[in-house]
């Protein structure tokens, strides 16, 4: 554990002990006046009193101030006001409780108004001042001082504390021997400098989330024999005016204190476009305090002073919207783009996350790592540990195989809905519209192989579904083969027509992907034989919205925009005619695919294989 969050943990329980003290003495002190203000259970009106007197009912009183208090002859106790001035007597008392020979004791009145008075002001403004202060704690999150708010919240890491070393980090090999260089120069700068070689002063990391952009940062940490700050772009960005610009200049002076005597001193930034978006994108008078902080961090970085031992190492997954000058050479010297990993990545990635768990003998990583395409280092991690959890639901000594395969259903899919009846007409109808994608694809020889076949309600939506998974990492597509895809996409919605001769919603999101498809092939990939090789479309820059295609009717002609229509429709409808003709020549293949999916409700590749008999159709 970081000390210093131990000892941020003991300040915040000193303070609120402190706190608690004061307000106990306070109500305390409330409490005391409000007994001492209360009047006697005894008190009588100063008409009885003098009534009383007269009648000689009276032994002795007291008088203190505009106060009464006396005893009567039957020993009664009785407290009564004086109607004058507090301190001036009643002119005509004193004569008449001398001619009772009533007992007068006379006390000098004690004078606690200036105290009372002050606590009536004190107590007020004291409660008030420690709301405040406890509301600044609580907003800044750190320090007592009420004038601290400038303060940078980075909290500082060493290897004694950072057990991630770059032994964790798999998949990315480029990367991390990149990373590895920084390191060995904080360890031996000589060994650069006889060169004439400078360390990068600044490291960007880019990627998707959950390639393992904050896990290399960890692990500089662990590596490293040199101080480590780390905070979030978003940390700087407070409500007040100035606030994130003095937390940029209180880090890097914290920073270059540690270089005096330290070789250098690492900064990192997680999510750096928090902070560091380009300026004058803002929405509303928020944006000023951003800019003023993003100005301040310019300065700090590259400004008129040399910061040559502070190395800033920062991560986000949205460098399109960094401002050009956060990104120019001086500031961050090199860019380093940390790819979601391939297959012999992801195989060694699962052998990380697997090294302390007990796997079984049929467990195969690299055939786990070729049905897991597109998943990330903290995909794999979730994998293995939604692996476990299913292994320890069923009671099971070890991880096998099975329940690393329902994780990556679970996964993809979302949780099995055992529960989720489904009328048998609407239970044949999706067995037929999977089938119907299967078998295309099957019978398409550019189509990724089938790898499992559902009618297994899952997630939110799912009420079935098809995975296709290519042998090898594929980084660019045929027309042919994107035709194929399209092809496979429609034969589910092909499937109800040749069956059923009538339609359902259930093909809903087939063709929101099929369309975007056939789109970017006609506007961005230029595939289309009237409109010729073209890029029309633009991908949706916008600060604060993601990536999708975006078509501007506006920047083309009218008929250029209804001939990018026909091209889009036609491609639709050429691929669904093919997906239809194929199905209706082996329409009794579908009904016995669908037959045996209503059977058992998922079939893998090799039952597929032996079920349909067509392995001549698809190429090795």
């Amino acid at each position: 554990m970081n000390p210093q969050d131990d000892e941020q943990r003991r300040k915040n329980r000193n303070f609120r002990t402190i706190i608690l003290l004061v307000v106990a003495g306070i109500f305390v002190l409330i409490l005391l006046q409000t007994f001492r203000s209360n009047p006697s259970n005894n008190e009588i009106s100063y008409t009885n009193f003098v009534s009383q007197l007269q009648q000689g009912e009276v032994q002795s009183v007291t008088i203190r101030g505009s106060q009464v208090k006396g005893m009567l002859i039957s020993g009664k106790k009785f407290s009564t006001m004086l109607p004058t001035n507090p301190g001036t007597p009643d002119s005509s008392l004193a004569p008449l409780l001398q001619k009772k020979n009533v007992k007068v004791v006379y006390k000098q009145q004690e004078d606690r108004s200036f105290i009372w008075t002050a606590l009536l002001y004190i107590v007020p403004m004291a409660l008030i001042f420690l709301f405040w202060l406890w509301m600044l704690r609580r907003m800044q999150g750190e320090g007592t001082n009420a004038l601290s708010f400038g303060r940078s919240p980075a909290r500082t890491f060493n290897k004694e504390y950072s057990k991630v070393t770059f032994k964790d980090v798999a998949g990315i090999d480029e990367v991390k021997e990149e990373v590895e260089e920084i390191v060995e120069y904080l360890r031996d700068p000589q060994k650069f400098v006889r060169l004439g070689a400078q360390i990068p002063k600044g490291v960007l990391l880019v990627g998707a989330p959950g390639t393992g952009k904050t896990l290399l940062a960890r692990a500089i940490a662990g590596e490293a024999d040199v101080p480590f700050f780390s905070i979030s772009g978003s940390d700087f960005v407070e409500m007040f005016v100035g606030v994130g610009a003095a937390r940029v200049r209180d880090l890097f002076r914290r920073a270059k204190d540690e270089t005096k005597s330290k070789n250098g001193v690492i900064v990192f930034i997680d999510e750096i476009d928090a902070v560091g978006r380009k300026r004058g994108a803002g929405i509303g008078g928020g944006h000023d305090e951003r800019e003023q902080t993003l100005n301040q961090l310019l300065s700090e970085m590259d400004g008129f002073e040399k910061n040559d031992h502070v190395i800033i190492l920062a991560a986000t997954n949205r460098s399109d919207i960094l401002d050009a000058a956060l990104l120019r050479p001086g500031r961050f010297d090199r860019r380093i783009v940390v790819p979601p990993p391939d297959m012999k990545g992801r195989e060694a990635i699962l052998q990380v996350h697997a090294k302390e768990k007990k796997l079984g003998p049929d467990v195969d990583l690299a055939l786990l790592a070729r049905r897991t395409p597109g998943f990330v280092g903290a995909d794999l991690e979730n994998l293995c540990n939604e692996a476990a959890l299913l292994a320890a639901r069923r009671d099971k000594s070890q991880i096998e195989m099975k329940d690393f395969e329902d994780s990556i259903d679970r996964v993809i899919a979302g949780i099995e809905r055992k529960g989720h009846l489904i009328r048998e007409e609407e239970k044949k109808r999706i067995a037929y519209h999977e089938a119907g994608h299967a078998l295309v694809g099957k019978l398409m020889p550019k189509a990724d192989p089938i790898h499992r076949i559902s009618i297994v309600p899952r997630g939110e939506s799912a009420l079935g579904y098809t995975l296709q998974i290519p042998l090898e990492e594929k980084y660019i597509y045929t027309k042919e083969e994107l035709l194929a895809r399209l092809t496979g996409m429609l034969g589910g919605r092909a499937a109800e027509e040749v069956v059923f001769g009538d339609l359902s919603t259930g093909a809903y999101d087939d063709l929101k992907k099929s369309t975007e498809i056939a789109k970017r092939m006609v506007v961005s990939y230029g595939m289309s034989e009237r409109i010729g090789p073209l890029s029309l479309g633009r991908e949706n820059g916008n600060v604060f919205l993601g990536e999708d295609l975006v078509l501007n009717h506006q920047e083309h002609s009218e008929r250029l925009s209804s001939i990018i229509d026909e091209e889009i429709k036609k491609i639709i409808e050429s691929c669904h005619q093919q997906a239809k003709e194929l199905l209706s020549e082996h329409v009794e293949l579908l009904t016995r695919l669908a037959n045996k999916l209503l059977e058992v409700e998922v079939i893998e590749e090799d039952q597929l294989d032996q079920l349909l008999d067509l392995p001549s159709l698809q190429p090795a």
